[in-house]
């Protein structure tokens, strides 16, 4: 079922739809709840929840494998925290956990043709998926996308277009070239963001069902942070966990607008100047659900922040040298951590999650730009 984020229309999800007639995006309203009971007997992948995701036949499930990454225990700038390596997914992102989902409506829909738009990650995850299911994908990239995600894209045999300018040129770019095809939007697709709820799920699982003190993730767009709100109230509302973990939404400095409407504490996210910045995975000036992004972070009793580049570039070696290699856009989180704790927001003692979105390896040329005098 789908829910108008604006008018309130509802849709039966059985026919192909991305947005409300009236041009809103969508909420999805899962159809079950997995069978906590029966978890154990299951194959330890995303599909172990079946019964959330809105999918009506399992012969339609097009999958790698993904989820159930690895929770890790470590500690970083004197904080013990529970590392999600989501990095370790197929094709090296989290993107995977709403890819999978939404390919599997896509193919159960009967398209053979889409189009997305992304800063990388989203796009090589649905270029992987896309050819997995026998459907061409033609994605959209700024034009100043890392090489190392840009050749993943275009390796696994989606049509590759590059567009100048910003990442909203690029969204506009591939609004016009989905006139003739299926608009497959990580941004907009309601079970996208179906298949984030998943990272809810797991973490739940994974701590024996005890609801961590806070959770801190990346935001961009917001699905993720969507996706960890939504599942955790369904997990509330099944009774498996008895209350909400506290959500941190992190973003980039130089671009910050969940941020700003935050601190300004507006109902929505205000006009920003936005400037370049080394996490281009969440560089997004106008998110579609900014709205929902800033109702969850208050619902949890949560907050936002900004990480500067000198923070992420800081904070990446400290990673890799516990054998973490992730993105710059993947470090913001574990950056977030030494302000939340000078700020004594997060104390000694809370349980603290942290969402490890990227692998290092996508980023390559921008690794060895910055830290060359490692090399030398």
């Amino acid at each position: 079922m789908f829910t108008c984020s604006a008018c309130g229309a509802k849709y039966n999800g059985q026919t192909p739809r991305w947005r409300c007639d009236c041009g809103h995006y969508l909420h999805f309203t899962s159809p079950g709840m997995f069978p906590k009971q029966e978890l154990k007997q299951r194959p330890p992948t995303l599909w172990r929840y079946f019964e959330a995701f809105g999918i009506a036949s399992r012969d339609n499930i097009v999958t790698m494998g993904e989820g159930y990454t690895p929770l890790v225990a470590t500690e970083i700038f004197g904080q013990e925290v529970f590392l999600k390596l989501d990095y370790l997914c197929p094709t090296g992102s989290f993107k995977d956990r709403g890819t999978t989902v939404m390919l599997s409506k896509i193919k159960e829909w009967g398209i053979d043709r889409i189009v997305e738009d992304s800063s990388g990650n989203a796009g090589a995850s649905v270029s992987a998926y896309a050819v997995r299911a026998g459907i061409q994908a033609d994605v959209y990239i700024p034009a100043y996308t890392s090489a190392g995600k840009a050749a993943q894209i275009a390796l696994y045999g989606a049509k590759l277009v590059r567009v100048p300018g910003t990442r909203e040129d690029t969204t506009r770019a591939a609004l016009a070239a989905a006139e003739n095809a299926f608009y497959a939007s990580h941004n907009w697709n309601p079970h996208f963001v179906a298949g984030l709820k998943s990272l809810a799920y797991e973490i739940a699982e994974q701590l024996d069902w005890e609801t961590p003190d806070w959770i801190v993730a990346p935001v961009g767009g917001g699905s993720l942070f969507l996706g960890l709100y939504e599942g955790w109230r369904d997990l509330m509302d099944a009774g498996y966990v008895t209350k909400f973990p506290r959500l941190v939404a992190v973003q980039a400095s130089n671009c910050a607008p969940i941020y700003a409407g935050w601190s300004q504490n507006l109902d929505d996210v205000p006009a920003i100047e936005k400037k370049a910045t080394a996490a281009e995975g969440i560089s997004i000036a106008q998110p579609v659900k900014g709205k929902d992004i800033l109702k969850a972070i208050r619902a949890t009793e949560g907050v936002a922040c900004t990480v500067t580049d000198e923070e992420i570039w800081d904070t990446l070696p400290l990673l890799a040298h516990r054998g973490f290699y992730v993105e710059p856009t993947s470090a913001a989180t574990p950056a977030a951590i030494k302000k939340l704790k000078a700020q004594g927001i997060i104390k000694d003692t809370d349980k603290v999650v942290v969402e490890l979105t990227g692998f290092g390896l996508k980023a390559t040329d921008k690794l060895i730009e910055h830290y060359s005098h490692l090399f030398s």
